[in-house]
């Protein structure tokens, strides 16, 4: 045990000793602010205002087209098709909404053009056919002797209260928040697994290239090696989070105090808001709605579970990351290792986005949070939705007992594979040394 507390000592401190470590650690709060300052920049800018031009020989349609910030049209039917079209292709307009003459109003379903030198967006596609239909709908409804003005006033629009069981008034989008919230736990475990791990990978790299490797495993058993640095990296890691945090929270409060927010302990949520500007008492009562709605959430147990999980996915993952390092000679070598690695990552994430938030409680969902390489990602995105704890523990079981046979496996390819040099291992050798 003080041979495996040494390790974990040098690993942690050669770690936080590097200077892109210091400088990552403290740069990086201050890029991710200036990055979210300077997309918030970007989505209140406008952008260019693109003219798009009609000739309408029916005119009938052109009353449909309003100007918005994003598009002007220009009633042009008087201009000649092939000008306008010239004038397209010299790039005077972004397009041109071409509708010729037709004898039968249904006609115009079919033939209607859109004539630009690039492709419109789908949502502009739409809006354009929407805007004709709903036209044409309105003129066959007229040829019929129906007044379409009764059917405007008789239009209804639906607004469905949302209530819970118990009879508590709940929200729009609270499934969209609960995955928000478990993705970016899940999410934040992935990103903690890929960049440490390659780290830990990197130093048992460095270590095999240099041959100090064949210096340190006189004095050390392989598998404290391993289990040294993977713990040493980690507590670098966790030590790295921390400080961003910290960091973080100030940050937050720098910009809370020059915005003019005054946040004081004892203010409610419509006065917290109502400092930041006036905002209707309706969205007012839905902001209300949304914070409890959070904080009902089980927020300490979620907290727990994320550091049960971490710990269980960086330990699992690490351990094939030391394996694959000590298996190579150098860096080019590990990528025909690592995408099986990667692939059950990337899985967890796309089970979690697509899947939970459809059917939380799934057989899908369910299987992929008890398999131990998907479980940290996609049990922490079915957390919010209310797991049963008995599902949640049996997870965490499999979770530590496949770490448990994954470090078993993972030392005797350490064991083996630190001390061989010059060449290229294949999957059929890594099964070989498994069995040594």
């Amino acid at each position: 045990m003080n041979i495996l507390s040494l390790i974990i000592k040098r690993e942690f401190i050669a770690k936080v000793r590097n200077k892109s470590f210091i400088v990552m650690t403290f740069l990086s709060p201050l890029f991710f602010v200036a990055l979210m300052v300077f997309v918030a920049y970007l989505a209140s800018m406008k952008g260019e205002n693109k003219q798009i031009a009609i000739h309408d020989e029916s005119g009938l349609f052109f009353k449909q087209f309003k100007n918005n910030d994003a598009f002007t049209y220009q009633d042009l039917s008087a201009i000649d098709v092939e000008i306008l079209k010239d004038s397209v292709a010299a790039e005077k307009y972004e397009g041109l909404i071409y509708i010729p003459k037709q004898e039968v109003i249904t006609d115009y379903e079919k033939n209607i053009y859109y004539i630009s030198n690039d492709s419109p967006s789908l949502t502009f596609i739409s809006k354009v056919e929407l805007l004709v239909a709903d036209k044409i709908t309105h003129v066959n409804l007229q040829n019929k002797g129906i007044d379409t003005q009764v059917i405007d006033q008789a239009q209804a629009k639906v607004n469905l209260k949302l209530t819970k069981a118990t009879g508590e008034e709940t929200v729009r989008g609270l499934n969209e928040i609960k995955i928000i919230i478990g993705g970016a736990f899940g999410y934040f475990i992935m990103m903690f697994i890929i960049i440490y791990g390659n780290m830990v990978m990197r130093s048992v790299i460095e270590e095999k290239t240099n041959r100090i490797i064949e210096i340190i495993i006189s004095s050390v058993k392989p598998f404290q090696l391993m289990m040294g640095k993977i713990i040493g990296t980690s507590m670098a890691g966790i030590l790295q989070f921390i400080i961003w945090g910290v960091v973080g929270a100030f940050l937050l409060m720098g910009s809370s105090f020059l915005l003019g927010i005054n946040g004081t302990p004892g203010m409610t949520t419509v006065e917290v808001v109502n400092t930041a500007g006036s905002i209707s008492p309706e969205v007012l009562g839905d902001i209300q709605n949304y914070v409890h709605e959070i904080l009902s959430l089980p927020l300490l147990s979620m907290f727990i579970y994320f550091i049960v999980f971490f710990i269980g996915g960086y330990f699992l993952y690490s351990s094939l990351y030391a394996a694959i390092g000590a298996a190579v000679d150098n860096e080019t070598d590990t990528q025909q290792f690592l995408f099986p690695i990667m692939l059950p990552l990337m899985l967890g994430v796309y089970i979690g986005f697509f899947t939970v938030i459809n059917d939380p409680h799934g057989s899908i969902a369910t299987i992929f949070s008890m398999v131990p390489f998907t479980s940290p990602i996609v049990m922490l995105m079915r957390i919010p939705f209310g797991v049963p704890v008995w599902e949640v523990l049996l997870s965490i079981v499999i979770l530590f007992a496949t770490f448990i046979l994954v470090v078993w496996l993972a030392a005797k390819v350490y064991r083996i594979g630190i001390l061989m040099y010059g060449k290229r291992p294949s999957w059929k050798e890594l099964y070989k040394w498994l069995k040594y």
